[in-house]
């Protein structure tokens, strides 16, 4: 017994030691300030975090006006931003909340509480405001800059700056985008006092949605799940041909369902997963490059989607399980294609998986965790089969993750015929209020990123800047939809380096994504609007391993010791599999399991027809996952063995074929049906795959 406790504490300890250089890794990517148990301000931080995840616990049971509780929700993340968030990296400034810090903190709670505070006065008098309505709205939007400086860098607050720059001297543009102006006081009042604004759609539904499903996936991590994804896929996959990076791809995946951060997923699985890859022969910039790609793939992922698939429901008036259920085929492509590319990888480096001695034995690993899949698969039930509220089902998955919590080290203890002491049954309940502030503080930045992102949409629907832009990316492109979605590629690129996923994901939603369904309708082109939404997600999200920027090539560059640049690069070229699946589901909305949309309201989502035959969905997967090796094989210069430059490019035919079946069947006389074009497609790509065969044996036989 005593031998089984001696290791048990010291596994439990080495755990410890991994999850604080994980937290303290993160931490200094993201500039926060951290205290230990013996300083005031760690108490202080704790407890308004565990009020924040109380309050939205709360606002579950007993519903409240949305404009309040957006307001109360807004003021929490202002609070704890100031007092986390240093005015300068520098130890000054980190080690110790000045006085000056405590003032911000103050100035953001009221400016953010001000809405909740006043509401009924503020409702019974719609848009007669008083100066000092007008003084707390400029104070508010000054404060929220900054605020957005601190959490998220300068970007997203320079391009909330230039927005109401513009919404000001609107009659001093260049004549393109000219505009009549607003005043100050309209300006102050349509920001900051309406739900057009700070307070709008992209606030509401953080703090609706969003907050849950984090706090879950923190309640999540806290209980163990991370880790025990972790080693599940390295018992599965280790032995493999390059089975530490396959295994970094599954759990990447997995931590996506606790992670809205590219960097946070880098970062927590990099810490395990890439000192592995390098020891199994990847370099450096390899194994960095894996994780990153791995970690970027776990936010497109189905059923959070870096929580930007709650804001793409709400914006579009869909279902959120309509939005999970088109995302599904695009994620899950990518996300096999990745896996067969590192498989290549591995082929063509001629590495080996890991020893058995290295590898946690499958069953066991398995059942030791298999309690942190019960609350997942009910989050989901609860969600697709039941189509609960997002909230609602997020809520109960919680309650439920909080019971086994509780439960699960008496359990363990009991099968350890350990004695159950006050500690252990405890324990559970310390895990709940560590994730509980784990979650508050993980969703400042969105919650901050939301409010900032309403400045954007606010300035749309004020100056009417979107018919402006619609006419500016017209001349520019020529009216070209090619033209249209490279641009607003690009655009969703360059933003993406300086904004979080969410963040951009709003941006480009308001700016391009009506701009790119109103020119390729003029076009001929009728397409459900999930299509162009999801387009510019995916182009943002490509932004975090991007290089110049690709922040979560740094972190994951900082862990394998490697050159960012060329981490960032690799990592870009194992993600361009990403960058042409948008283009394949705009122009074949089948891949995100629509037939047909309304040709009178293609925008409209309850005039979309929906693929529901298993078999046609098994098909469209089935050739679309082809399509993408055919495209892997390409970029990696490698099937069964290296490719020549003419069957380099000979991988390219089959993709269309695979991806745009309807395409080729209207400009291809001879096909007369999109199942003979997927047949045409395997049938290139089965003769590739036989002319690699028959090279590989003659030089075997060299």
């Amino acid at each position: 017994m005593a031998i089984y406790e001696e290791k048990t504490h010291n596994i439990s300890q080495l755990k410890e030691e991994q999850a604080k250089e994980t937290d303290s890794a993160l931490n200094e990517m993201e500039g926060q300030r951290v205290f230990g148990r013996e300083h005031y301000e760690f108490w202080l931080i704790s407890i308004i975090a565990l009020a924040w995840s109380l309050y939205q616990l709360y606002i579950v049971i007993e519903p409240t006006n949305s404009t309040i509780s957006r307001s109360i929700h807004l003021s929490f993340a202002m609070v704890l931003a100031f007092l986390i968030y240093p005015m300068i990296k520098k130890p000054y400034f980190l080690l110790k909340i000045r006085w000056f810090g405590y003032t911000f903190a103050t100035i953001g709670l009221a400016t953010a509480g001000y809405i909740a505070f006043f509401y009924e006065e503020l409702a019974l008098r719609p848009g007669d405001y008083t100066t000092l309505d007008i003084v707390m709205a400029i104070i508010a939007v000054i404060i929220l800059l900054e605020a957005g400086r601190r959490v998220l860098g300068l970007a997203l607050s320079v391009i909330a700056i230039f927005f109401l720059a513009y919404d000001l001297l609107g009659p001093y543009m260049p004549e393109l985008i000219v505009h009549k102006g607003a005043s100050l006081n309209k300006l102050a009042g349509h920001m900051y006092l309406t739900t057009e604004g700070i307070f709008g759609v992209p606030l509401g539904v953080s703090a609706g949605f969003v907050f849950l499903f984090v706090l879950f996936g923190s309640l999540l991590d806290k209980a163990g799940a991370g880790e025990y994804f972790i080693n599940l896929a390295f018992s599965m996959l280790g032995k493999y041909r390059g089975g530490p990076a396959k295994a970094a791809i599954v759990a990447s995946g997995f931590t996506g369902i606790m992670s809205g951060s590219s960097i946070a997923n880098t970062v927590t699985t990099g810490t395990f997963t890439i000192p592995l890859m390098k020891r199994t022969g990847f370099k450096p910039e390899q194994a960095g490059a894996v994780e990153v790609a791995g970690s970027t793939i776990g936010q497109l992922m189905p059923p959070i989607m870096g929580a930007a698939a709650f804001i793409m429901a709400e914006f579009l008036g869909m279902a959120y399980t309509d939005v999970v259920i088109t995302a599904f085929i695009p994620a899950f492509v990518s996300y096999f294609a990745l896996f067969y590319i590192v498989h290549l990888e591995a082929l063509k480096l001629g590495l080996q998986g890991l020893k058995k001695e290295d590898i946690p034995e499958k069953l066991k690993t398995f059942l030791q965790g298999i309690h942190y899949l019960i609350p997942i698969f009910f989050l989901l039930y609860t969600l697709v089969v039941l189509r609960q509220s997002a909230a609602s089902a997020a809520f109960n998955a919680i309650m439920l993750l909080m019971v086994l919590m509780v439960v699960q080290h008496p359990f363990r203890a009991f099968l350890a015929k350990e004695k159950i002491t006050k500690e252990i049954w405890l324990s559970g309940f310390v895990d709940i209020l560590a994730g509980m502030i784990s979650g508050a503080k993980n969703m400042i930045p969105i919650a901050i990123a939301t409010a900032l992102a309403g400045i954007v949409v606010g300035s749309i629907t004020l100056t009417g800047l979107g018919q402006v832009l619609l006419e500016v990316v017209e001349t520019l492109s020529n009216g070209n939809i090619f033209a249209i979605l490279i641009l607003a590629a690009l655009i969703s690129l360059i933003l993406g380096m300086g904004l979080p996923t969410t963040a951009n994901y709003i941006v480009m939603a308001s700016l391009t994504a009506p701009v790119i369904l109103t020119l390729a309708a003029d076009n001929g082109y009728l397409i459900p609007a999930i299509a162009a939404h999801l387009f510019v997600f995916y182009f943002g999200i490509l932004a975090d391993v991007t290089p110049p920027v690709g922040l979560a090539a740094y972190a994951a560059a900082g862990i394998a010791k490697a050159d960012p640049i060329k981490t960032g690069i690799i990592g870009f070229m194992y993600n361009i599999r990403t960058a042409i699946l948008p283009f394949m589901f705009f122009f074949n909305p089948e891949l995100l399991l629509i037939s047909a949309v309304d040709p009178l309201n293609p925008s409209d989502p309850h005039g979309w027809v929906w693929i529901t035959n298993p078999f046609e969905i098994a098909v469209i997967f089935t050739t679309a996952f082809i399509g993408m090796i055919a495209f892997s094989c390409a970029m990696i210069g490698y099937c069964v063995t290296k490719t020549t430059i003419i069957e380099r490019l000979l991988f390219l035919v089959p993709i269309p074929f695979m991806f745009l079946p309807k395409v080729i069947e209207a400009n291809l006389p001879f096909v007369t049906n999109h199942y003979i074009s997927y047949l045409i497609g395997i049938a290139i790509l089965g003769g590739l795959y036989f002319i690699q065969k028959l090279r590989a044996k003659k030089k075997a036989l060299i």
